[in-house]
């Protein structure tokens, strides 16, 4: 297992890697700080599944707005615009990507855990995320409903 911060207020410790299942899923441990908020974003090669372990977090997901507590669950499908803020107590919860994509994403944008914690780098969050089929689509505090219309 190893931890990485990306920013200030987010401690994601790797689980299990895509190496340890060939490819096929990875497991991430995520703690947010209260009110911490993921900037708007959209995987294009995997899906993520979120399992709440204790706090709360209110996700967009598309049109989508909902509020997960400790036992909640959800699926993302690839191709969804998301992003999340956590409750006022912060969260923990398990991010299980498949096939594996988010415990890579989050060992080559994060900073090792045992040193401080600078701010996160947009700039090279979105390049990385690029380099693995992500797209970064608004900073933190950005929802789907930002987004200009389909047309």
């Amino acid at each position: 297992m190893t931890t990485f911060m990306l920013g200030p207020d987010t401690r994601a410790t790797i689980l299990t890697t895509g190496d340890d299942t060939g490819g096929h899923y990875d497991i991430t441990e995520v703690v947010h700080a209260p009110g911490a908020r993921t900037p708007l974003h959209v995987h294009t090669r995997y899906e993520e599944r979120h399992y709440v372990l204790a706090g709360s977090f209110t996700l967009w997901a598309g049109e989508e707005q909902r509020t997960l507590e400790a036992g909640g669950f959800n699926r993302l499908p690839p191709h969804v615009p998301h992003a999340i803020q956590s409750g006022p107590d912060g969260s923990r919860a398990l991010v299980i990507s498949s096939p594996a994509g988010f415990a890579e994403l989050v060992a080559r944008a994060g900073s090792p855990a045992d040193g401080l914690a600078a701010e996160l780098d947009l700039e090279h969050l979105a390049a990385v995320s690029a380099d693995l089929g992500d797209v970064m689509l608004g900073p933190p505090g950005t929802t789907p409903g930002d987004l200009p219309p389909r047309s």
